[in-house]
């Protein structure tokens, strides 16, 4: 497992500890499968010692996790994944360190859980004239205490045995550009990383390889992230390919902004996303944590 060194400076006296960061991670409580108690006791198991839970525009599962993660001795960052809109394209951006309980918070969820709410309503019709019924009510016996979501319709539809896993159902009827896909609904990327600023958190431009952007597309992305005040990037999104990692700190350094790890954990033996189970930072990084 890999794990990350950094040098801690305390007040009392130089001391090396061993850090393994994992900043990005779900719970049931938006598209994960494990209550946050279960979440913060896997990452405990994985050897995780830093944990930020990023639960798709909620903050409802911080205070059941914030609670096991004092029982376990692990260090848990309050966080939240925003979704924004650019250019027609769902981007994402996780606030970490975030004041769940400031105001600005308070109302930036509220008026995200609406959208989300009108979004899964939409879906649903569309998916209704595709043939498929009731898959409102499906996606909600799955989204459980969580808002729904995407995956939820998803998980449904298998169940329905209408396909014949949930990678058919993205790739026919959810995934990008399909009858699914219902994301105009979502702040521009300067609204959610106001949001984040506003509540003390540190805005990050989530897994910025996943949006299958050209360079120049990206480019422009990452200036308009910085100008609406982000100030990191994920240079490394679960287990990703070394020139990715590469790649995406050399925009970073290019950029000034901190660099962020995390596996965007959402399901249990996915070795692909689980927990602290990712490469660590490049040593020409700046760590996120370093400025908090």
């Amino acid at each position: 497992m890999a794990t990350h060194d950094q040098w801690r400076w305390p007040h009392r006296a130089f001391k090396r500890v061993q850090q393994l960061y994992d900043l990005h991670s779900h719970s049931n409580f938006s598209d994960g499968i494990l209550r946050p108690q279960d979440l913060v006791s896997r990452a405990k198991e994985q050897g995780v010692t830093t944990l930020a839970l990023t639960d798709h525009d909620t903050t409802a599962g911080l205070s059941e996790a914030k609670k096991m993660a004092g029982e376990l001795q692990i260090e848990l960052i309050e966080g939240i994944e925003l979704s924004s809109l650019w250019r027609g394209i769902g981007i994402h951006i996780v606030g970490l360190k975030v004041d769940s309980q400031h105001p600005v918070m308070q109302q930036a969820v509220q008026q995200q859980l609406e959208s989300r709410e009108q979004r899964a309503r939409q879906i649903a019709v569309k998916l209704e004239k595709c043939g498929f019924h009731d898959t409102y009510a499906g996606a909600a016996q799955f989204a459980g205490d969580g808002i729904i979501g995407r995956p939820h319709f998803a998980r449904h539809l298998v169940a329905a045995g209408h396909v014949k896993n949930e990678a058919e159902a993205f790739k026919s009827y959810l995934g990008a550009g399909k009858v699914g896909d219902v994301k105009q609904l979502w702040p521009d990327i300067a609204t959610a990383v106001g949001w984040i600023r506003a509540s003390g958190g540190v805005a990050v431009l989530a897994h910025p390889d996943k949006y299958n952007m050209t360079r120049t597309k990206l480019r422009a992305l990452l200036d308009l992230f910085v100008e609406s005040g982000g100030q990191a990037i994920e240079v490394v999104s679960g287990k990703q390919q070394s020139q990715v990692t590469r790649d995406m700190a050399v925009l970073a350094e290019r950029y000034g902004l901190w660099a962020s790890c995390g596996s965007d954990f959402h399901v249990p033996n996915q070795p692909w996303q689980e927990l602290g189970s990712f490469t660590p930072l490049p040593e020409k990084c700046d760590p996120v944590w370093c400025h908090w």
